[in-house]
């Protein structure tokens, strides 16, 4: 799904207008940022602690509704030589179960190097320095979801 082909075909799939929602998904965390309904701002949102797909499931519900999210934008760890290893596999298996629990379409974005990414806005100053030990999975997610959105139109989908 992270094709150019993929992203065109799931971009032009959307409503013109609504939110997308972004995961960075972990063991132990998510981190989720989101677009304004017109998808040209992308903001980090927040970070919780996973507790079960119950509970996890529902908080996503909770921020997807009060979002008015259209569509889901999940983190595909892929390996560096961009095979799938066990993470993506479990990253493909958690997007499906996402997507049907809130009823969403689901695009996995390839997240190599987010967290990096992250990291060096933060030492550059381009965001603000976390408390020690703070979570910044939410910021991932932000990468996350710009990626998509410039796959998206560099693919040609409307977004």
């Amino acid at each position: 799904m992270t094709t150019a082909s993929g992203a065109a075909a799931f971009a032009a799939g959307l409503p013109a207008s609504g939110s997308l929602l972004a995961l960075d998904v972990s063991k132990r965390r998510i981190g989720l940022a989101g677009t304004d309904p017109g998808r040209r701002l992308v903001t980090p949102l927040l970070t919780f602690e996973r507790k079960g797909l119950a509970a996890d499931t529902a908080r996503l519900q909770a921020v997807a509704r009060e979002r008015g999210a259209v569509a889901l934008v999940l983190g595909l760890p892929l390996n560096m030589d961009g095979s799938e290893g066990p993470r993506a596999r479990s990253a493909r298996d958690t997007a499906q179960n996402f997507a049907a629990a809130l009823d969403l379409p689901c695009f996995l974005q390839d997240e190599r190097l987010t967290t990096e990414a992250v990291r060096d806005a933060i030492a550059e100053g381009r965001l603000a320095r976390p408390k020690p030990g703070a979570a910044i999975d939410h910021y991932a997610a932000a990468v996350i979801l710009e990626d998509a959105l410039r796959a998206f139109r560099a693919a040609g989908g409307i977004c």
